[in-house]
């Protein structure tokens, strides 16, 4: 059963969902991701909500960091101009641009549209600082689908990325799957993204030039982790800028990014100056 968000009165709440479509809470997400695996222990602490019935938000703490990963397919890092790093590329969302899947998302004034990139969000669960790859995976929550909508003006007009990394609910990110309920993406797991029911996307976790246990070792062997943190590993190639001519998301595009295992997610795009 995965992790989700809601919002209950004005506050961030963490429930598991269910197969039939019915959620236990787990307590607000500062609660819960103070210690996950009491939390999920301790079960439900109160009755069954109806999904159906329910505002969704991000099951993330307030302080979460979103540590991204550029350039960490092969093929991707090879169809642009950087070419296939030495080392993992790092890049940061703030937990306002981060997004369920079900919304809108809209272009910023000034870019021709948004771009796809389908991920997979690792999601810590536990305090890790100076661990080995081992340590690393033992510390992982759990997965979810992701989808780093980007707006590529902002991106590329200077040598950093945040700016077009940040539009508001453009880290689209799925329901956090356990990871004792659906084993290692080492194995390999499918992901791709559709455009409007066509693939654009496709490729295998297990292609990962520096996978989820080595980027968590880097990572905790500078910063310490904490539980609610998130990596979203990178994207295989196939993104619309690279394509030729570049492809954009337009006003009513529907980008669906599924993963092997995991619940899909789903955006539509609404472009600026169209009222929604």
């Amino acid at each position: 059963m995965p992790l989700i968000g809601y919002d209950h009165s004005g506050t961030a709440q963490v429930g598991l969902l269910h197969d039939d479509g019915t959620v236990s809470p787990l307590g607000e997400t500062g609660r819960f991701w103070a210690d996950p695996a009491a939390h999920l222990a301790a079960g439900s602490d109160g009755p069954r909500l109806e999904a159906a019935d329910l505002h969704c938000c991000p099951p993330l703490p307030p302080a979460a960091r979103v540590v991204c990963v550029g350039l960490n397919y092969r093929d991707h890092a090879q169809e642009g101009p950087f070419g296939v790093p030495d080392h993992p590329e790092y890049f940061g969302r703030w937990t306002p641009a981060v997004g369920v899947s079900g919304r809108t998302v809209r272009t910023p004034r000034g870019e021709p549209g948004l771009d796809w990139e389908a991920e997979l969000a690792v999601v810590i669960g536990r305090r890790l600082c100076d661990v080995d790859e081992t340590e690393a995976m033992a510390g992982v929550l759990g997965y979810a689908a992701f989808n780093d909508i980007t707006a590529r003006r902002a991106q590329h007009r200077g040598r950093q990325w945040t700016l077009g990394k940040n539009v508001d609910d453009s880290g689209v990110l799925g329901p956090i799957a356990l990871a004792h309920d659906v084993g290692d993406p080492r194995d390999g797991w499918d992901i791709s993204a559709h455009v409007n029911g066509e693939r654009v996307q496709h490729s295998s976790t297990d292609r990962l030039i520096f996978g989820v246990d080595t980027l968590i070792a880097d990572l905790a062997s500078v910063m310490t982790l904490h539980p609610g943190d998130v990596i979203a590993t990178g994207t295989p190639e196939g993104v619309g800028h690279r394509q030729d001519p570049p492809r954009f998301l337009g006003d009513g595009d529907v980008v669906t990014v599924t993963i092997q295992g995991l619940a899909p997610i789903t955006t539509t795009i609404q472009h600026h100056g169209v009222e929604a």
